[in-house]
């Protein structure tokens, strides 16, 4: 079984540690600083081996440098950005694979956030680590994508298997949920979901990773029928 560590950084972000403990082997998942990271897996006795960038967002690629220059580390990310992450030493893009001892991570290319986000997919492990495309009753900003591309990256992740966990970067979820309400006000499992975040937020807990079928029965982006829906709701979260 792979090991996952929630690594909270910055004001919202979440950078997560994966350890396989039969090889050894450590990832680190969008390091957005160096220091907090550094300091968990020394904790741990874990030696990090790789980095796997989701997309070029500072928050998300800003603790790379250090990193590798720490650990020396490989880093993987989305060949589409290299340009813009200048320390990539391995480009992926959709069908790709990377590898944490004998787990096998595919590559989705889930563009919409920004132009060549990536995700990665471990499918015998059923996680998947999204970045900023999937969140928690929510999904990205559509900044340098559109809302038919993040229409069909939300549909390709609901057919993964119900028992995903998905690991977000960010901790967005009350805000998402709240939102999600004045949307679907009579969805009980949406109700039953916000109270329970609002109570783990009122013990500073933290509600990610989620789950596909979770997102699939409470995630109103997953959950518009179509590429108009989608859009019109992403437009009214944007100016909530």
């Amino acid at each position: 079984m792979l090991e996952v560590v929630r690594i909270p950084v910055l004001s919202d972000n979440y950078v997560w540690l994966l350890h396989d403990p039969k090889s050894q082997e450590t990832v680190v998942i969008d390091p957005a600083v160096a220091e907090p990271v550094l300091k968990a897996a020394a904790a741990r006795g874990w030696t990090i081996g790789q980095i796997w960038n989701t997309h070029w967002h500072g928050d998300h690629v800003g603790g790379n440098a250090a990193i590798k220059a720490a650990t020396g580390c490989i880093i993987t990310g989305p060949a589409a950005e290299a340009e813009k992450i200048a320390t990539l030493d391995r480009l992926v893009g959709e069908g790709d694979s990377v590898r944490i001892g004998d787990h096998v991570a595919t590559v989705m290319a889930v563009p919409a956030h920004t132009a060549g986000h990536i995700a990665y997919h471990l499918a015998d492990d059923r996680m998947a680590f999204v970045g900023d495309t999937l969140f928690a009753m929510g999904c990205g900003r559509l900044f340098e994508g559109t809302a038919a591309q993040m229409f069909a990256n939300l549909q390709r992740l609901a057919d993964l298997p119900e028992d995903t966990a998905v690991y977000c970067a960010h901790e967005y979820t009350l805000s998402n949920g709240r939102f999600a309400l004045t949307v679907e006000p009579d969805n009980a499992a949406l109700v039953e979901r916000v109270a329970a975040v609002e109570a783990l937020r009122a013990r500073d807990e933290a509600t990610v990773p989620t789950t596909i079928g979770l997102e699939r029965a409470t995630n109103i982006f997953m959950r518009a029928r179509d590429v108009a829906q989608l859009a019109e709701r992403r437009a009214a979260k944007d100016a909530a």
